[in-house]
């Protein structure tokens, strides 16, 4: 689903750029608690705030965070 798939993306970048989670809340200033949330399943849809300032936590935009196989897949699914 969206949220896992999600999560799978957070996890993926954070060990590409050797980013732990908390590293991830210092770059992106979402709040350690929100990260942690998100990652453990108890924030089960993070808003597109939040996701956004993920993102310039990794430096990358949206598209390049939700260009992947597994959310093109998950779109056709949605349809």
């Amino acid at each position: 689903n969206t949220y896992e798939t999600t999560v799978k993306r957070i996890r993926e970048l954070c060990r590409q750029r050797n980013i732990t989670p908390n590293g991830l809340s210092y770059l992106s200033g979402v709040p350690q608690s929100t990260i942690k949330s998100i990652l453990n399943g108890e924030s089960r849809n993070p808003g597109i705030v939040t996701i956004k300032k993920i993102c310039d936590g990794f430096n990358i935009n949206l598209v390049e965070f939700f260009n992947t196989p597994e959310f093109i897949d998950l779109e056709q699914e949605i349809r």
